[in-house]
């Protein structure tokens, strides 16, 4: 399968249109208020107003409980997959709900081995995610952080559920992290940025013709 390419952090209609042009497959909207990428649902429609058919909405939530995410969803079903973080993940409560990436903070092997059994507790409850989202560790950080993952460690490594790579990436060193790590996708913030939530059209496109160079 080709490489795919998520922008995270989409929070205007220009980034969204150019995150478009420069190829990406999904667009990230956090939801996270402490996040300085935060969107609102309010203005949420405006930015998918004219997304085309193909480009998928990915909704991040970071520490709030199941019931909320549901609801929200409930809410806005032009959302299509959800992206959630949390200190201690667990399996999704509700079986066929869309599509669900869980992020995961790695730093050592022993961080490894805490997603691997995870996916198993997932694995007996019959609600396994879609895919992992794998990032850097940053002690009371969730994403955006700039910090890069530790990608000897993800070297060979097969979780059972494809695996999106993110952390620390950008234009300059994307292809040697899928050349190393050989992921399902690539997930960029701060790395395409101008300034925190402002995202720079031609780092995007650079990002993403790098990536799927690799």
């Amino acid at each position: 399968m080709s490489l795919r390419v998520k922008i995270c952090g989409i929070t205007n209609r220009t980034d969204a249109e150019a995150a478009v042009r420069a190829g990406a497959d999904a667009l990230g909207f956090n939801f996270y208020p402490r996040s300085p990428r935060y969107v609102s649902f309010e203005t949420l429609p405006s930015l998918l107003d004219e997304l085309p058919p193909f480009v998928e909405p990915v909704g991040l939530f970071v520490q709030q409980p199941w019931s909320e995410v549901l609801a929200a969803f409930e809410r806005h079903p032009e959302l299509r997959s959800i992206q959630n973080h949390a200190d201690t993940p667990t399996p999704c409560e509700r079986r066929g709900f869309r599509r669900w990436v869980p992020a995961f903070p790695v730093r050592d092997s022993a961080s490894v081995e805490q997603v691997r059994a995870f996916l198993r507790r997932c694995r007996e409850a019959e609600t396994m995610p879609a895919a992992i989202l794998v990032d850097a560790h940053v002690p009371g950080s969730f994403g955006g952080t700039g910090q890069t993952a530790p990608w000897h460690l993800l070297e060979g490594v097969d979780f059972g559920v494809p695996m999106i790579l993110a952390g620390g990436l950008n234009p300059d060193n994307v292809a040697e992290a899928v050349r190393r790590v050989r992921p399902y996708a690539v997930d960029v913030a701060s790395g395409v940025e101008s300034s925190p939530g402002k995202k720079d059209s031609d780092k995007m496109r650079r990002f993403v013709d790098a990536a799927r160079a690799a």
